[in-house]
């Protein structure tokens, strides 16, 4: 069964940075696309990058381009976000995404930009 796992998430202050990492089983990971959504509180989860299947695409949220990049390792069926200059407006539990035939998520990991 398709399983998707994340971690990385933590408490920053603000202009620091995070990498979350989404690991992937239970499907042939180098066939499909990966999204990163997160969903702050009170707020509907939106979509915040994408990657296809190779990593030769991607496509952000116009609140992270220039600051969050998206990468895979398909030999290690991993997905990554590298968010940097991190805002409080990026605080919210990010989850990671397939779409195969149905969407599939991650338990999510919480992200949180404080001073």
């Amino acid at each position: 069964q398709v399983q998707l796992v994340e971690s990385g998430g933590g408490l920053v202050q603000p202009g620091e940075s995070l990498r979350l990492s989404c690991a992937a089983s239970g499907f042939t990971f180098s066939v499909y696309c990966m999204s990163w959504y997160r969903q702050a509180p009170g707020k509907e989860r939106e979509l915040v990058a994408g990657i296809s299947n190779l990593g030769r695409n991607t496509n952000y949220a116009d609140s992270v381009k220039g600051r969050f990049n998206i990468s895979r390792d398909n030999a290690k069926n991993t997905v990554y976000l590298q968010m940097n200059s991190l805002k409080p407006e990026d605080t919210a539990v990010y989850y990671c995404n397939v779409f195969r035939m149905r969407a599939y998520w991650g338990q999510g990991t919480q992200v949180t930009v404080s001073s």
